[in-house]
Parts: structure tokens; C-alpha cells; sequence
């Protein structure tokens, strides 16, 4: 019964870990992409912004990680090596522990997080230039986020105003994404014309997305860190149920 359950265990975990090499390979894929492609709409957005290579590379990160553990967890399962299964064990476990720590960092620290991403978009607002260098800023990414959300500005269309080149324009001008597309483009790179009074800010559009997901966002928070969990109380079952380390299991290349 014992040697059953063990044999049950060891495919089972084999099985799981297969599922988390996949997973890993897919986060590894998406981020090559982010970072490679240059046809389609994340290359305009790339150019733009440092934060999207940035998390390119962040992927490209966790990707490998994931495979990484995948690979030694369907290794120690099959061949039944503690040192591997113990190992996979301290990864899931570090991992758990970094998600957790992440979460409770963001939820006490939500008003300065709040308050840091205001100042950021802030300062994006004052200094865009549509015709300038904006390699290193996140003006392009911003105007794309207005368009696909329907808002405008931060707060409200209001922000705009405190743009150099609005500013110190003798006509109306505003982002065109703020604006109907049949607006003039102007030879500032912004549109002429005068913003919907009832247009939003996007920060409460951001806002009503998150709390019409949170559900979704919490769920799967939730059933990652289960998995985790499983996993860890399986490899560390097989680990305390093998026999004796026997390192001729190890396969030799």
C-alpha cells in the first residue's frame, strides 16, 4: 500500500512539474516576444518605454526559473533523488515566500504606491513631446492607454493643461487620443480642438477595472500559491519515502 502511494505520488508530481516546465516555456515565449517583435503594436509601445523591456527582461527571468524548476522536479520524481527534490522543495518555498512578501509590501504600501505612479504619469504629462526624442519616456505608452481606456489625463483632461508646449500654445491643443479622430493634427504633434468636459481620468477607469477583476486577480494569486503548496508537500513526502540516496539513479550523459 505504501509503495502504491509512493509510485502514485512520484507520477503525480512528474505530472505537475511537466505542467510547470510548459507554463515556464510559455512566460519564457511571451517575453522573447515583447522583446523581439517588431511589427505589431508592442514595438511602438517598446520604443517608448523602458518599463516594457524592462519587464521583457523580467519574464525572459521568471521563464527560465519556472523551466528550471520544472525540470529538476520531473528529474527528482522519477529518479527519486533527494537532493534534487530537496532542492525543488527551497525553490517552491523562496518563491512562496517572495510572492507573499510582495503582496503584503504592495497592500500596506498602496497609498505611497498610489502616490509614486501620480507623480510618474505627472511628470510624463509636463514634459510629452509626440515629436520628440520619447525613447526613454512613456508618452507614446500613455497616449495608447488613453485611446484603448477612453480617458484622459491622470485626474482629468485637466492635467494636459500643465504640458509645456499646451501651455505655452496660443491655440487649443491637446493629445489627439483625448480627442474625436477627425481632429486637425497640428505641426506640434498634438490635435486642435477642445476636450469632452465629461471625459474621465484614467485613473478612476484603472481603478473600476481593478475592482471588476479583483476577483480574478485574487483567484489566481490564489490557486498559484496553492499549486505551490502542493507541490511542496509532494516533493516533500517523496523526499521523507524514498529509499536510501542512491546516486547510480542519477542519469549519466
Amino acid at each position: 500500500m505504501g509503495g502504491g502511494c509512493i509510485k502514485a505520488t512520484k507520477y503525480f508530481l512528474f505530472l505537475f512539474n511537466l505542467l510547470f516546465f510548459i507554463l515556464g516555456a510559455v512566460i519564457l515565449g511571451f517575453g522573447l516576444w515583447i522583446l523581439l517583435d517588431k511589427t505589431s503594436f508592442i514595438a511602438v509601445i517598446q520604443s517608448s518605454s523602458s518599463a516594457l523591456k524592462i519587464g521583457s527582461y523580467i519574464l525572459l527571468g521568471v521563464g527560465s526559473v519556472t523551466m528550471l524548476m520544472g525540470f529538476l522536479g520531473c528529474l527528482g520524481a522519477v529518479n527519486e533523488i533527494k537532493c534534487l527534490l530537496g532542492l525543488y522543495f527551497t525553490c517552491l518555498l523562496l518563491i512562496l515566500v517572495a510572492q507573499i512578501t510582495a503582496g503584503l509590501l504592495i497592500y500596506f504600501q498602496r497609498d505611497e504606491l498610489k502616490a509614486e505612479i501620480s507623480d510618474i504619469i505627472h511628470q510624463v504629462i509636463v514634459n510629452y513631446n509626440p515629436l520628440g526624442n520619447t525613447e526613454n519616456s512613456f508618452g507614446k505608452t500613455w497616449e495608447y492607454i488613453q485611446e484603448k481606456l477612453d480617458c484622459c489625463g491622470w485626474t482629468g483632461p485637466s492635467n494636459w493643461t500643465e504640458n509645456v508646449i499646451i501651455r505655452n500654445s496660443t491655440v487649443k491643443q491637446f493629445p489627439c487620443s483625448c480627442l474625436p479622430e477627425n481632429a486637425t493634427v497640428l505641426v506640434t504633434g498634438f490635435c486642435l480642438g477642445d476636450i469632452n468636459p465629461l471625459l474621465t481620468g484614467c485613473m478612476s477607469n484603472v481603478e473600476n477595472w481593478l475592482y471588476q477583476n479583483i476577483g480574478i486577480i485574487m483567484g489566481v494569486c490564489i490557486g498559484v500559491a496553492v499549486i505551490e503548496l502542493l507541490g511542496m508537500i509532494l516533493s516533500m513526502y517523496l523526499c521523507k519515502n524514498v529509499e536510501q540516496e542512491d546516486y547510480n539513479k542519477v542519469p549519466k550523459y
